[in-house]
């Protein structure tokens, strides 16, 4: 099926802007977080979306009779599931519920590239260049300025607590990328993604029975963001991250990935009022800059 889908889209003149959907679509989920929190519990609703997602591919795997990975790939799978769905997007969903805006969020998971090459450096012996701990210090500079300004000061705390809790789930999310980088196989990669939200609903159920009531109060911003969340994010994003992988172009998605923090703080401007001053917006180019320079110097060095 995703063979299919492949040979198709090489036909479609706007196939080279699929990487942008796909980044687009990503910084969309902290919007949809945004509306979802204050009408429900972050670990509850992260197992309902699961829940939704787990049987939407399902229902594929069985109409598609996909193949499924060895054990030793099942257990990643899982494992990492519950780090980048769960942790990840548990960390950000639960930052947002305590109050960080969702710009805020954006930006921090905007270093995420950096930090995944850091600990690839230990994980799967990735050498790791000057200009790379370079761009993650001017990145960290961009980071503070953009999440410092305009804070009323008996909230410091609170904002810069939820802005680590944020950043602590990023360091998950890239363990869990170079996992999925170190085992994944491309002949099993839609019954691998059902595998990883199985995982992740194994970790993020019991959380929520644990510590959460699973009140939801249902209206209509909470029914968008839940349809919007499994339908566009879980499932759609992935089919295109998915063509992305079948048709080569994988490994343009870092480049674009950079544009992440700036769409994230924009769209929360517009929706949500949230603070974007002069100081912000230099903070959010340094960040921009400083991680997509650091692998620019990097490929370039490879390259000679």
């Amino acid at each position: 099926m995703i063979e299919q889908i492949t040979s198709w889209t090489k036909h479609i003149p706007f196939t080279k802007y699929i990487p942008v959907a796909f980044v687009l679509l990503w910084a969309t989920g902290f919007i949809g977080a945004r509306y979802a929190m204050p009408y429900a519990e972050p670990f509850a609703f992260l197992s309902l979306r699961f829940v939704a997602t787990l049987i939407i591919l399902g229902l594929f795997l069985l109409f598609t009779k996909a193949k499924w990975p060895n054990k030793t790939s099942t257990f990643y799978a899982l494992l990492t599931g519950a780090f980048i769905h769960t942790i990840y997007l548990g960390s950000v969903f639960w930052a947002i519920k305590k109050g960080l805006p969702a710009g805020y969020a954006g930006i921090i998971v905007g270093l995420q590239p950096i930090i995944t090459a850091i600990l690839a450096v230990q994980i799967i012996g990735d050498r790791i260049a000057k200009t790379q701990i370079f761009g993650l210090i001017i990145g960290l500079i961009g980071v503070s300025m953009v999440i410092l300004p305009n804070i009323p000061a008996n909230e410091n705390t609170n904002i810069i607590f939820n802005a680590f809790v944020v950043f602590a789930g990023v360091v998950f999310f890239s363990l869990g990328a170079i996992l999925q980088k170190k085992h994944a196989n491309s002949e099993t990669l839609i019954s691998t993604i059902w595998l990883q939200y199985l995982g992740a609903l194994a970790l993020s159920l019991p959380i929520a029975l644990m510590f959460e009531t699973f009140a939801f109060e249902w209206n209509g911003e909470l029914i968008f963001a839940f349809i919007w969340l499994v339908l566009v994010l879980s499932i759609g994003a992935i089919l295109l991250l998915m063509v992305m992988i079948k048709a080569g172009e994988a490994t343009k998605v870092a480049s674009y990935f950079y544009l992440v923090p700036a769409i994230t703080a924009i769209l929360a401007f517009i929706l949500f009022g949230e603070n974007l001053n002069l100081v912000q917006l230099v903070g959010m180019l340094i960040t921009t800059i400083g991680v997509a320079l650091a692998t620019v110097l990097v490929k370039k060095q490879h390259n000679q």
